[in-house]
């Protein structure tokens, strides 16, 4: 779980990255979990956006963090941010500090 300190600061971070992610109209399909789990694993910080499920974007980014066992850091608009720490300490890329 990540402290309002660590919330802020990824969602500073998350502010100058591209999205890489973006869900249409397929919707959450396996796939696309996949997808979103490879490039959590690789980044660990993903912003995603939503192009044709704007209706539905607060269930299904809550959905896309439980099945990727990440944490939603942000929503604006229709961006998304989720986190999920790599477990090996060498292989992190960002740095959450206390």
């Amino acid at each position: 779980m990540l402290s309002p300190k660590q919330r802020a600061k990824l969602a500073g971070a998350a502010q100058t990255l591209a999205s890489l992610a973006s869900l249409g109209r397929a919707g959450l399909t396996d796939a696309f979990v996949s997808r979103l789990d490879v490039l959590l694993r690789d980044h660990e910080l993903v912003k995603l956006r939503f192009g044709d499920r704007k209706d539905e974007k607060r269930e299904l980014a809550a959905e896309l963090a439980q099945r990727t066992r990440s944490e939603l850091v942000t929503m604006i608009g229709n961006v998304a941010v989720f986190f999920r720490q790599n477990p090996d300490p060498e292989r992190r890329k960002v740095e959450l500090g206390d």
